[in-house]
């Protein structure tokens, strides 16, 4: 029988969101960078893969209004 797939828990992957954006901008690209390396991060450990890439996507879109005027050097 196959597994059912698991849906992603919104509250989680805005929790995980909220906490890495308190680390601030630098921080937060920081994050994107590994996580798109599939580095772990012990925010995200916690989390379903699916809600791993929802919290990705999220940082993304936030991100986005900044621009990279802010990533790491």
């Amino acid at each position: 029988m196959a597994k059912p797939l698991i849906s992603p828990d919104a509250a989680r992957i805005d929790a995980c969101v909220e906490v890495l954006c308190q680390k601030g901008c630098r921080a937060v690209w920081g994050a994107i960078d590994a996580m798109e390396q599939g580095e772990p991060l012990p925010e995200t450990a916690h989390l379903e893969a699916i809600e791993h890439w929802a919290v990705l996507d999220e940082l993304k879109n936030v991100m986005a209004v900044y621009g990279r005027s802010c990533a790491p050097k």
